[in-house]
This record gives C-alpha cells, sequence and structure tokens, in this order.
C-alpha cells in the first residue's frame, strides 16, 4: 500500500459530498484533480470504492469503511500539527463556526484579526439557514454560531456584535419620487421570502402578521444571493438586511424604499450552549471578540450608520 494522505482527504471529501465535482469545487481543485487521485486510490484496492449508477456516484460498504478510517487518520496528522505548534509555545487547534447564510457578510470581519495572530488556528466555518445551525448548535458540533434571532428552545450565552437592520429592498418603484409609504405599499408589491428556516424569513413574517397585511403574490428562493440577484432582475421586493447589499446600494442597482415600520432592528449576536467547556483556541477566540467587536465595528461597519432609522 502506498497511499498518500492527499488521497485520503480527497476521497473523504468525495464520500461526504457524494459528487467528484462538489469535491473538487470544496477542496478547489480542478475536476479532473481529483478524479486522478480516486483512480489512484482505487488502483492500491481489489475492492471498488465507489460504482457509478444511473450517473450517480455511490460509495460501496468497502468504500464506506475506508472513508472512516481516513478520517480518523486525518484527524491524527491535525493532532500532530497542532501539538508541535503548542511545543513552540504558539496556540493551534481548530476552531468551529456555524453560520446564518446572511452572516457570510459579517462573521469574516471578526476572525481575519484573530487568524492574522495565531497561524496555527485552523478555521471550519459552516454557511446555511437558521435550523441547520441552530441544529449543530444543539448537537455541540460547533464552537460558536452566528445568528440574528436567539433560539428560545436552547440555553446558551451570547455577545452581542452589531445591531441587523432590514429594510424593504428593490428596483426603484415607478414615480416613487422617494417618498415614505404605508404598509399598504405591501399589499401591491410581489414579494420575495427566503425559504422556511431562514431567520430573515421569520422576520419578514413576524412583521407581515403583526401589521396584518395580506400579501399578493409570493415568491420564494433559498439563498440571500438568489434573492438579490432576483430583485435586480426587477422581479419583485423583499425585506432584506442591510448587511449584504451594500455594493448594489452603492451602485443603484437596489433601493431602499421608505415604508412605515420599517427598518426591522434584531442584532448579530455570537451564541454558544450554556456551560460549555472551551477549547484553548476557542476560549482565546472569545477574549478576542470580547476585546477587538468595538475597534472592528468602526473600521468595518461605520457605513451603515449613514442609512438613518
Amino acid at each position: 500500500m502506498n497511499y498518500t494522505l492527499h488521497q485520503l482527504q480527497v476521497f473523504l471529501k468525495i464520500t461526504q459530498t457524494k459528487s467528484i465535482t462538489k469535491a473538487a469545487e470544496e477542496l478547489h481543485l480542478t475536476q479532473p484533480a481529483v478524479s486522478i487521485q480516486l483512480k489512484n486510490l482505487q488502483e492500491q484496492f481489489e475492492i471498488p470504492l465507489t460504482e457509478i449508477i444511473g450517473r450517480k456516484l455511490h460509495v460501496t460498504d468497502f468504500g464506506k469503511e475506508l472513508a472512516v478510517a481516513a478520517e480518523k487518520i486525518l484527524n491524527e496528522v491535525h493532532a500532530i500539527n497542532f501539538k508541535t505548534l503548542a511545543h513552540k509555545g504558539l496556540l493551534s487547534g481548530r476552531l468551529k463556526l456555524s453560520v446564518v447564510s446572511t452572516g457570510k457578510y459579517v462573521m469574516p470581519y471578526f476572525l481575519s484579526g484573530f487568524l492574522k495572530q495565531h497561524a496555527g488556528v485552523e478555521l471550519v466555518m459552516d454557511v446555511t439557514n437558521k435550523s441547520k445551525v441552530l441544529e449543530c448548535l444543539e448537537n455541540n458540533e460547533t464552537d460558536f454560531a452566528l445568528v440574528s434571532i436567539l433560539p428560545e428552545h436552547l440555553k446558551v450565552s451570547n455577545v452581542e456584535l452589531m445591531q441587523n437592520k432590514l429594510y424593504l429592498v428593490g428596483r426603484e418603484l415607478e414615480g416613487d419620487g422617494s417618498r415614505h409609504h404605508g404598509i399598504e405599499l405591501f399589499e401591491k408589491l410581489p414579494l420575495i421570502y427566503r425559504e422556511p428556516g431562514s431567520g430573515t424569513r421569520l422576520t419578514m413574517e413576524r412583521f407581515i402578521s403583526s401589521n396584518k397585511i395580506s400579501v399578493g403574490k409570493k415568491i420564494e428562493l433559498t439563498s440571500n444571493e438568489a434573492v438579490k440577484q432576483a430583485l435586480l432582475a426587477g422581479i419583485g421586493y423583499s425585506i432584506m438586511p442591510l448587511i449584504g447589499i451594500k455594493n448594489e446600494l452603492n451602485q443603484k442597482d437596489l433601493k431602499i424604499i421608505p415604508v412605515d415600520g420599517l427598518p426591522l432592528i434584531t442584532s448579530w449576536n455570537l451564541i454558544w450552549l450554556h456551560n460549555k467547556s472551551f477549547s484553548p483556541v476557542a476560549e482565546a477566540y472569545l477574549n478576542y471578540i470580547q476585546q477587538e467587536k468595538s475597534s472592528i465595528i468602526q473600521k468595518h461597519f461605520d457605513w451603515v450608520d449613514k442609512y438613518k432609522d
């Protein structure tokens, strides 16, 4: 046997994604490069690791067993690397975060300085919707989660990072003249919603329900980027977090439409399970956030203040 750690890493990613294309995307490799690594690994075993049925890749039982072993081996390699750095007096280990999809516009700025200070820290960040973020947190699969709505069913501790303002956004209304509108405007517009489980959708639905708004045409899309592209195409309007549309507002491709009761204001919170036992890396990161959050906000998010309530 002469397989390499790189081959095991590629194979493990293939088993996780069930796709050579998706594995290549997540590993930042070309599709042919991933196929070659799989072929080279397969040549060392007489039993098939994968099979193609109806153009779909399936992992064999033997392949699944090898994937479990590969993950253990790779985890041990990571542990050796971390211990080497620790003996040098450097902070090392994995920092695991689960972030709601719109949080991708926020979280990197609260990470970059910490990662630059500690080269031995490996970041693992999953970006998904609110329901999956909370599921990951509840299963103790992550150190911290970033959410804009605090969970009611979990006992968590939190650090509030910054405000999250949501406005009605879209292409300019005909004959609008930048005038202020009453909430009855919502009944005249095609509204675009995020998918169920999204924190943005929950905030939007609470506003519409509390104001007894009768929604006409309703469109549902499964990501913040998909909603934004639909708005740019003039398909409809949506209540969106300001943080995700900075460039579109600056370029005047989208416009905030003033409406009674808006903006809706929530807060970005870094949360963790109450009484969680932190790793040295997680504890160091929490200390960093508590000390540096004000300067991070001032440096990267001062533009938010020009959009007054």
